[in-house]
């Protein structure tokens, strides 16, 4: 059924023709849409063997992977937009590429920073480098816009190797990029894996990037590095919590909250006779310098997304978090848990702290079909406390000889109490996603508001036959009257669900679960199962 567009290739073309590409008619989306809907990225204009490396693995072209989406606060119809572009099998991309729109994401122009060679990246500069990850970005309240890339050469911990958190700024709302600043560059002995960064939200001198440091295949610090000179200069990356042996922190976050910086993350524990997984979070009340002892935020029991009639593998967001700071110095947190199933299939749980972390409610499941597979949710608090949290799901998957999944969106006015749902997008054909450990989305897919309005971006495989995705914006119903849309608009309206009074993971379940760590770590690391 899979016709893979495998082959060489793939650097800019003239770097993008001086960033010329973009600019031309919105593409109009598949016939499956359920909402307005713009697709951002693009057919790859990558010249075959920009990355100057004999090949590994496969590489798959056209193909776009874990997007991330930013919203300039002083202009609201500036959005800025970025993701993997021509994913390898055996971990990383090609390149990463960026947008910028100015018309509140109707029609984007492609841009890109030289965080690898494809890109621009060469022994000239700090983007010399055969592939880039794991993309995010920020936007200080002055409306410089922050991206971190993780850069990387070689299989990672392996002789050769080299990885690198690199960040670059852009002064014009994404047009154009600085090159890239180094916060850690590191040979083989260590791999620098999961970045993100976030800007103060009041105070643009201040951003932060922050990321698990790996020393084994299951060993690592959280590292982190701020800027409190507007991203002119960064002070030295450095730990800021070391689980310990046979530990390692995962999919680090900072949440920035009045009068604190919070750092949300998984951390795993490899050191007894199966592998745990739970949610911790760290507090700094000086902007980074010194960090309380940890909080447990909840277990974490994901076991992972299966093709239901092959077992074919998804690579997913599993024992990965989600987090957004509310209004009053709220958080939630959501990510992927099987414990509402009693560990047969994962649903999408949510948390939150009042307090900016101390202290964590306990989890509610918020996928409106919990009799299904759910998985990579993404989570975002509007200034007025409503919040949205996305995710895909398989209550489409029935027809043989294809994978059919959607993405959805439910929305809360009451704090997590009661939910509306929206239908994005779907069915598409996740057997058509890129195969990278598992049929690969992204690790994260995201979620961010504008003027009221929920904006989620997100991947999904293009109609046909051949192994292609793309980044696609949607514009769900407009949310200005949240509250009565949650009332009476079309859709599922639910409540949130607490796991089953003595419901427990089965020691089947936790071995499941434990597969799923050990899958998640094996992907992460370049070393596909």
């Amino acid at each position: 059924m899979r016709s893979e567009r495998l082959a060489g290739g793939v650097a800019l073309l003239g770097v993008l023709a001086a960033c010329g590409g973009g600019g031309g008619p919105v593409n109009p989306p598949p016939p499956f849409t359920a909402v307005k809907q713009v697709r951002v990225s693009e057919p790859s204009t990558f010249i075959a063997g920009c990355d100057g490396v004999l090949p590994t693995g496969t590489l798959y072209l056209d193909t776009a992977a874990e997007p991330y989406l930013a919203v300039n606060p002083g202009n609201p119809s500036n959005l800025i937009a970025a993701w993997q572009q021509n994913r390898w099998s055996d971990g990383g991309s090609q390149g990463l590429l960026l947008a910028a729109s100015f018309d509140g994401g109707a029609s984007w122009t492609l841009t890109h920073a030289a965080f690898s060679r494809c890109t621009g990246g060469g022994a000239g500069n700090t983007g010399d480098y055969a592939r880039a990850t794991d993309v995010w970005l920020a936007v200080s309240p002055n409306g410089v816009t922050h991206a971190l890339s993780l850069s990387f050469t070689g299989q990672s911990l392996t002789p050769g190797s080299s990885s690198g958190m690199l960040v670059a700024q852009s002064p014009d709302g994404g047009l154009t990029w600085s090159l890239p600043q180094p916060l850690i560059q590191d040979g083989s002995a260590f791999f620098n894996d999961k970045g993100s960064i976030s800007a103060d939200p009041v105070d643009s001198n201040y951003a932060y990037a922050v990321w698990d440091r790996l020393t084994s295949a299951t060993e690592g610090p959280s590292y982190f590095a701020m800027t409190n000179t507007a991203g002119a200069s960064w002070q030295a990356a450095r730990s800021i919590y070391d689980p310990g042996a046979g530990r390692q922190t995962l999919g680090n976050q900072i949440a920035v909250v009045p009068g604190l910086v919070v750092n949300v993350f998984t951390e795993i524990d490899n050191s007894g006779a199966t592998s745990s997984a739970a949610v911790r979070a760290i507090q700094s009340r000086d902007h980074g310098m010194t960090w309380s002892a940890p909080v447990t935020v909840s277990d974490l029991a994901a076991v992972g997304t299966r093709d239901p009639l092959t077992g074919k593998v998804v690579r997913d967001g599993a024992d990965l978090v989600s987090v957004s700071a509310g209004p009053g110095g709220v958080l939630y947190v959501v990510w992927q848990d099987s414990r509402f199933s009693g560990g047969q299939h994962d649903g999408i749980a949510l948390t939150h702290s009042p307090d900016g972390g101390v202290t964590w409610s306990v989890p509610v499941q918020v996928n409106a079909e919990p009799s299904v597979q759910a998985f990579t949710p993404t989570i975002d608090v509007r200034a007025d406390g409503v919040f949205a949290v996305t995710y895909f799901d398989l209550r489409n998957d029935t027809a043989p000889g294809s994978f059919l999944t959607d993405c959805w969106m439910v929305i809360s006015t009451d704090g997590g109490i009661t939910f509306h749902e929206s239908h994005l997008s779907g069915p598409f054909d996740l057997d058509l996603a890129p195969d990278a450990g598992g049929l690969f989305l992204g690790d994260y897919q995201s979620l961010a508001n504008a003027g009221g309005a929920f904006l989620p971006l997100y991947v999904q495989t293009d109609p046909g036959t051949a192994v292609q995705s793309d980044a696609f914006i949607s514009f769900p119903a407009a949310l200005a009257a949240a509250k009565s849309q949650q009332r009476g608009a079309p859709g599922k309206s639910f409540a949130a669900l607490t796991a089953p009074p003595g419901l427990e993971l089965s020691p089947a379940a936790r071995l499941r679960v434990a597969e799923g760590i050990r899958r998640v770590q094996a992907g992460r690391l370049n070393r596909n199962p």
